[in-house]
């Protein structure tokens, strides 16, 4: 099995792979898409030219890895960071264990899928869309209710980024206390964050969120999608209230070093 850079000459055989299965490959054909200066894509080829597997690395931090277990083992011989986010299929999760043994955090991550017709959208509060003014409200309420994942959260990335993505809030008396953001995109949209403030729970804010998102979503693209832990039941059922459907499973963790 070959293992090569992606390069003008593997591009059409690679998008031709991708582009078969959108919402398994989206973080990958979106990062090329908008922002291919800071991805790097190695492949896996068979003694037949074809696809085994696939490594992308995103600003030498965020990974994505599919394919077989053999490719992906021979995939991860490339890799020599020692700190990184990395999202792959669950039959890897042993090879990933075994190359890091500094894990910071591991879980089951479920990817939804929605497609247009398939909404049950219930929005029971009003939203507000929210901007760079909100970006500091925006990046406490995520550190306070999931520092595990978003303690890096700072307002001025959230800021930096606000053209890229669709926020949407719920304010109680001027304070935010549910927040909801996705990316955009005419082939396919993903909510990144939802999160409601602990005291404000069962309240419907978080369905209200995920219904406005989808109902903006769905007015530029056919497909929604959304990742949950597998552990989070609330949010599962939230998601399910508002037409998301189970699609794949993966296995999500934080390392450092090997």
């Amino acid at each position: 099995m070959r293992v090569l850079l992606l390069d003008s000459v593997l591009e059409p055989l690679f998008w031709g792979h991708i582009n078969r299965d959108l919402a398994d490959y989206y973080f990958v054909i979106r990062n090329m898409k908008h922002d291919r200066a800071s991805t790097e894509i190695w492949v896996a080829l068979s003694e037949q030219n074809r696809i085994e597997g696939m490594l992308m690395i995103y600003k030498n931090s965020a990974l994505q890895l599919r394919g077989s277990v053999d490719a992906v083992d021979v995939l991860l011989d490339r890799l020599n960071l020692d700190k990184a986010e990395i999202q792959c299929e669950t039959e890897h999760s042993g090879l990933i264990l075994n190359k890091y043994k500094n894990v910071k955090k591991a879980s089951e991550i479920i990817l939804m899928t929605l497609h247009k017709g398939e909404e049950t959208l219930k929005t029971k509060q009003p939203t507000a869309r929210l901007s760079a003014s909100d970006a500091e409200d925006i990046a406490t309420l995520m550190r306070r209710e999931d520092p595990d994942w978003w303690g890096d959260t700072t307002a001025e990335l959230i800021a930096s980024r606000m053209d890229q993505r669709l926020w949407l809030g719920i304010k109680v008396n001027g304070r935010l206390v549910s927040v909801g953001g996705a990316a955009v995109d005419d082939w396919a949209s993903n909510i990144g964050t939802v999160v409601t403030d602990e005291y404000y729970r069962n309240r419907g804010y978080a369905t209200t969120i995920v219904s406005a998102l989808v109902e903006q979503i769905l007015k530029k693209s056919n497909l929604a999608l959304i990742h949950v832990e597998s552990s989070n039941e609330p949010a599962t059922r939230v998601y399910s209230k508002v037409g998301f459907k189970p699609y794949k499973t993966y296995f999500l963790v934080k390392v450092e070093g090997q």
